[in-house]
């Protein structure tokens, strides 16, 4: 039969001759052709330009913000732009991180990096700090406590937690509403005290929960042209109501690491104000991540230094703060508050490059093979994935 419909001497016409393709159609490959043809690299995994542009910017954010600290006092405008961004820099952060810790397990080699990549730093910087300001502080007799972090730690502290109770949360049925009740239960409970910086744990947690929650979708969502200009007026909006907030509120909400009884507030305003100000850093996260943008940029390469340019930043800010650099009068003026936004913006830019990486990796990235016994099926990985690479290349 099928010799029959493939040979032309049966009464059927020969094929006419092939016509070259229209332009933009893709032409048949010969057999000759596939066979000559190398079979593609498989591409490494590529890194998302925009999580890359969000981590950095949001990171600049993080150091003008510890910058403009010591001078927001004497400027209402400034005090407004202040807390606008400490209603969404950090909760912008611990989104992506909770994003990308979707796929956390107890898997040996993911509890390594965990330890090596967070726990780690969390042990050096915290010491590092301690050890600085009684060098350059006010403090000479201040001990070294790892239960009580200090100034930038805790965000190491907490995501070490937020971590390990990844496999919980996503074993929860409703993850944000438990997140958002345990937040709640907080703001009401100053017997929490400053062990671990519990409150900020607890409080920031629905940020982390609901970057567990989200998909890619839901990140594209918001980049459009629409969603972009909508965020201009909301922004507006935002910074007129923080102008109109600054004597009527008190700025440490923003840093969830108090009760509201610890902040002079009635027990109910702690959690009205967790609802409140979670849907307001939602808003304008949301608003900030229609402004990122989507392709490469020229400090796209630097989202993945982030956690360096957190870390090392403190440093001068605290050194600043101690040696007067902020006290001088002229830095008190508008020129003087954008220089030193302009400054942080730059160090912290510096502070993610490649060589500062390299300098300061065996206290962020230490590789410690010494102190992990060798899992027998990461082994195993790696050699199926060496056999895969052979076999493309022969």
């Amino acid at each position: 039969m099928f010799h029959a419909a493939s040979s032309p001497a049966r009464g059927r016409a020969p094929l006419p001759p092939a016509q070259p393709s229209a332009s933009g159609v893709p032409s048949p490959r010969s057999p000759l052709k596939q066979q000559n043809e190398q079979p593609a690299k498989p591409a490494g995994k590529q890194r998302d330009a925009f999580f890359d542009n969000a981590k950095y910017l949001a990171i600049v954010l993080v150091a003008v913000g510890h910058a403009w600290e010591p001078l927001k006092g004497d400027s209402r405008i400034l005090e407004a732009a202040y807390t606008v961004v400490y209603s969404f820099h950090m909760p912008a952060f611990i989104i992506i991180s909770g994003f990308f810790s979707r796929s956390f397990d107890m898997r040996p080699d993911r509890l390594r990096r965990l330890i090596t990549g967070v726990a780690v730093p969390y042990i050096v910087f915290e010491t590092a700090y301690v050890l600085f300001e009684r060098v350059a502080g006010d403090d000479p007799g201040k001990d070294i406590s790892l239960l009580d972090p200090w100034y930038l730690t805790w965000f190491l502290c907490a995501l070490f937690v937020w971590r390990m109770i990844t496999p919980l949360l996503k074993a929860v049925r409703w993850p944000l509403p438990f997140a958002l009740g345990l937040a709640m239960l907080a703001s009401v409970a100053p017997s929490i005290g400053d062990d671990l910086d519990l409150q900020r744990i607890l409080q920031f947690l629905p940020y982390f929960v609901l970057g567990l929650c989200m998909k890619p979708e839901h990140f594209h969502r918001v980049r459009t042209r629409t969603v972009r200009i909508v965020a201009v007026p909301v922004f507006a909006a935002a910074l007129a109501v923080g102008w109109w907030a600054v004597p009527r509120m008190n700025t440490a909400w923003f840093y969830h690491r108090d009760s509201a009884q610890e902040l002079g507030a009635p027990w109910w305003a702690g959690p009205v104000m967790v609802l409140a100000m979670f849907g307001c850093s939602l808003l304008l996260t949301a608003c900030f991540f229609a402004w990122v943008p989507r392709r490469n940029m020229w400090f796209t390469a630097l989202g993945a230094g982030t956690l360096y340019g957190y870390l090392l930043h403190g440093f001068l800010v605290k050194a600043g703060d101690y040696q007067g650099w902020f006290d001088h009068p002229w830095l008190h003026r508008p020129l003087g508050e954008i220089a030193v936004s302009v400054l942080a913006a730059a160090v912290v830019t510096v502070l993610c490059t490649k060589p500062v990486q390299r300098v300061f990796r065996f206290a962020m990235e230490p590789k410690m093979a010494w102190a992990f016994k060798q899992d027998p099926a990461e082994l195993a990985r790696e050699r199926q994935k060496q056999e895969r690479r052979e076999k493309v290349l022969v």
